[in-house]
C-alpha cells in the first residue's frame, strides 16, 4: 500500500471518529433536552465507529448510558413501539405546526415543511415496524415474537 493511501485510511478514519464522537455527544443532550432524539444519534454512532473504531464502538454498545438503548434497537430490528410512534408523530407535528407559524409569509417554505412532514410520517407509519409487548411486527409481514430475524440494523 502507498503512502498516500495508508495516509487517506487514517484521514477516513479520524473523519468517521470525530463524527461518530459528534454524534454520541448530541445523543447525550437528546437525553437531556427536550426535543431532540436520541436513539438516532446513538445508530448514527455505532455505525461510523463500526466502519472507523471497533474498540469504540464496543465502548458504546456496553455503555451503561447508552447500551440498552442500541441493544434494544437491535433486538426489534429497528422497531418502534407503538405509543414511541404516537409520541414521535405528535412532537414531530407540534414541531411543523410552530415552523409553519414562524414562517408566515414565506408560502414556499410553509409548503416545504408540510410535504416534508408528509414523508416523514409516512416513513414512520409505513416502513418502520411497529413492536408490541415483545411483538415485532413487520409491514406486510407476519408477527415474530421476542428478537426479529431481520437483522440488527434494517
Amino acid at each position: 500500500m502507498t503512502a498516500s493511501l495508508i495516509h487517506r485510511d487514517r484521514a477516513r478514519r479520524v473523519i468517521l471518529v470525530a463524527l461518530g464522537v459528534a454524534c454520541t455527544g448530541l445523543a447525550g443532550l437528546g437525553v437531556v433536552v427536550p426535543g431532540l432524539p436520541t436513539t438516532v444519534f446513538l445508530i448514527g454512532a455505532s455505525y461510523l465507529f463500526a466502519r472507523s473504531s471497533p474498540r469504540l464502538e464496543r465502548r458504546l454498545r456496553e455503555s451503561r448510558w447508552f447500551g440498552s438503548t442500541l441493544r434494544r434497537f437491535a433486538e426489534s430490528g429497528g422497531a418502534m413501539p407503538r405509543r414511541a410512534k404516537v409520541v414521535a408523530l405528535l412532537s414531530m407535528w407540534a414541531g411543523i405546526a410552530g415552523s409553519v407559524l414562524a414562517l408566515s409569509g414565506v408560502v414556499a417554505l410553509q409548503a416545504a415543511t408540510v410535504a416534508l412532514g408528509l414523508v416523514g410520517t409516512a416513513t414512520i407509519l409505513f416502513r418502520v415496524p411497529t413492536s408490541q409487548a415483545g411483538i415485532v411486527r413487520v409491514h406486510g409481514g407476519p408477527a415474530s415474537q421476542g428478537p426479529s430475524s431481520m437483522g440488527a440494523l434494517r
